[in-house]
């Protein structure tokens, strides 16, 4: 028998799944955040508990996995990359696959050999590999070096846009009723002061106030999600014009939180504007499954082994995300 190890780290949570050669999930474990660039050494401690949960549940030992796929959140750059391989080597690994969490998105979200996958979860990033093999990421690595968006940074978005409207700088917004609620203060004089006082940072659910707002038709939120979906679209444009990918068709697969539950249309837009006019040949498309699965694929592949359909639709069919949500929501 032949066993198959697939890791998604990201910043929220850790995803270990371990499945046999048919595709059929016998083991899985879940832990905190595994980016290693928001949580140091923390990190490693988060992937090493997720992997024994899914070892436990499967009844079989480390040395039983014929092949193992780490994809996570915050392998960037080469420095990065000096820094995860000794700290997968100290969890017992030492034949691996490691790739950031952008590519096991695009493997679980697209059956071709390339294409383009965007993530806007936690934070936000872009990678992409045209057919001749050439990669490259476009983002990653927080506001300060380009990027917008991701809850990390939207719920800050938020509390500005509160702020703003109490002291007059901007429009008025259902959000600060939703944030006043949601951090339980009476009034946002109170919660400046707190805040500001105490140099307290945003909760990252803080962002999800802002689908609900949107959802109400407040102009601020919906304001701030288009901004969002525009800087996606920059994202994969960036990323055709590096590749030469404009003339070829191919699926630009958008994955995490934000893009997957909780857009209703209200960052899509802006995306799919950007796709018509840099690649109009290539399709957007919503990751249906954990990306894990494609952390999965990947370790199959490394193997040598050859996917079958029947393979393809067990995987697809135990990650797929209506079925993971359901079972999370009845623990």
């Amino acid at each position: 028998m032949e066993y198959y190890l697939g890791i998604d780290a990201g910043g929220s949570k850790t995803i270990a799944y371990i499945t046999n050669e048919q595709g059929q999930l016998i083991g899985q474990g879940r832990a905190g955040a595994g980016n290693h660039q928001t949580t140091g050494l923390l990190a490693g401690e988060q992937i090493g508990l997720a992997i024994e949960q899914a070892l436990q549940q499967a009844s079989i030992q480390r040395d039983q996995l014929t092949s193992s796929c780490f994809g996570l959140a915050g392998a960037d750059r080469p420095a990065d990359y000096a820094i995860l391989h000794p700290m997968i080597q100290s969890l017992g690994f030492h034949h691996y696959d490691l790739v950031g969490d952008t590519m096991i998105g695009l493997r679980a979200g697209t059956t071709n050999a390339y294409g383009i996958a965007v993530i806007c979860g936690t934070g936000t990033n872009s990678a992409g590999m045209n057919p001749a093999g050439e990669s490259y990421q476009c983002g990653g690595f927080d506001y300060m070096y380009g990027d917008f968006g991701g809850g990390g940074s939207l719920c800050i978005e938020v509390f500005r846009s509160v702020i703003r409207a109490w002291d007059g700088r901007g429009h008025s917004t259902v959000l600060t009723e939703l944030l006043l609620d949601m951090l339980h203060y009476s009034d946002v004089h109170t919660l400046f002061h707190d805040y500001l006082d105490h140099h307290y940072q945003v909760p990252v659910q803080v962002a999800e106030l802002l689908f609900t707002a949107a959802a109400w038709g407040d102009g601020v939120a919906l304001d701030i999600l288009a901004k969002q979906g525009q800087e996606i679209g920059k994202s994969i444009t960036a990323i055709v014009n590096r590749l030469q990918m404009h003339t070829l068709s191919f699926d630009v697969v958008m994955a995490g939180s934000l893009l997957t539950r909780g857009d209703r249309g209200w960052i899509r837009p802006q995306i799919e504007q950007a796709l018509q006019q840099s690649a109009p040949h290539a399709s957007l498309v919503k990751l249906e499954v954990e990306p894990v699965i494609g952390a999965i694929l990947r370790a199959m592949e490394q193997a040598g082994r050859h996917i079958t359909p029947q393979v393809y639709k067990q995987l697809y069919d135990i990650g797929s995300l209506t079925t993971v949500q359901a079972k999370e929501q009845s623990i």
